[in-house]
């Protein structure tokens, strides 16, 4: 079986494989303060609690966008689990190209969308819009060159923001609006980030195909996605929740690396 972790800004995410199946998923927040131990105790206790005997655990994989925390959780996993660990960085042959300025500056998630990204549709432009602390757009070419994209602030960014620096504007609880015009400050927020944020990735899909001179295959990831799509006129072609674990796993077992 495949460990895959997936370190981001808020969460880092916990995924175990047997052959091509996802069979258990846990998350655990990106706490920079835990020690190796702590990571290490933890982890395997959740393994444990979800039935998965760590002797049967053959290889681990991590995408890490937090450089404080990389080597803690690789640490704990050497320490706890006996397993080591490859880091996917643009070093490694995944069978992505890049069509970028410095290739080193590209996050490890955002690799590893790609990968899964062409392997959900081959030989198409994609844009995988990645609902995270960031919401990213990620553009692949047809021919598994990824040519860029562009990074906004994510929508839980966005309410902390308006909370945190004005005076009078509350903290929210994130969720649909009820319609666009908002009658108490609570639902203006709401619309001007659920809404707004929509009609921001309809704009920047909009861009992003007139830059690339045809349509592209629209993959959206990450937890926002059920209350943004509403809001959007273009739909997404593909949601998977699971898209950077899966694109791990993916870049593990390709032979290309």
């Amino acid at each position: 079986m495949l460990l895959t972790i997936d370190i981001g800004n808020t969460s880092s995410t916990f995924g175990v494989f047997d052959g091509d199946n996802l069979i258990k998923k846990f998350s655990l927040s990106s706490d920079k303060k835990r020690s190796v131990d702590e990571y290490g105790t933890l982890i395997r206790s959740i393994l444990k609690q979800n039935g998965i005997d760590k002797t049967k655990l053959t290889a681990c994989i991590m995408a890490s966008v937090v450089p404080t925390l990389t080597d803690t959780i690789i640490e704990a996993v050497k320490n706890y689990l006996k397993l080591d660990v490859l880091r996917v960085t643009t070093k490694i042959n995944t069978g992505i190209n890049y069509g970028l300025d410095n290739p080193k500056e590209l996050g490890a998630d955002r690799i590893a969308n790609a990968k899964a990204a062409v392997k959900i549709a081959p030989n198409k432009n994609c844009i995988v819009v990645d609902f995270g602390t960031a919401t990213n757009f990620d553009v692949i070419s047809k021919d598994k060159t990824f040519l860029g994209g562009a990074i906004a602030p994510g929508i839980n960014i966005s309410a902390l923001a308006l909370s945190t620096y004005t005076s009078l504007l509350p903290k929210i609880r994130v969720e649909e609006p009820p319609q666009t015009i908002g009658k108490n400050t609570v639902d203006a927020i709401l619309s001007g980030i659920i809404i707004g944020h929509a009609k921001m990735i309809d704009g920047m899909i909009e861009n992003i195909e007139k830059e690339l001179g045809e349509k592209a295959v629209i993959i959206a990831t990450g937890g926002y996605n059920d209350i943004v799509k509403h809001s959007m006129k273009r739909k997404f072609d593909f949601i998977e929740p699971d898209l950077t674990l899966n694109g791990l796993a993916s870049i593990y077992k390709s032979t290309e690396y």
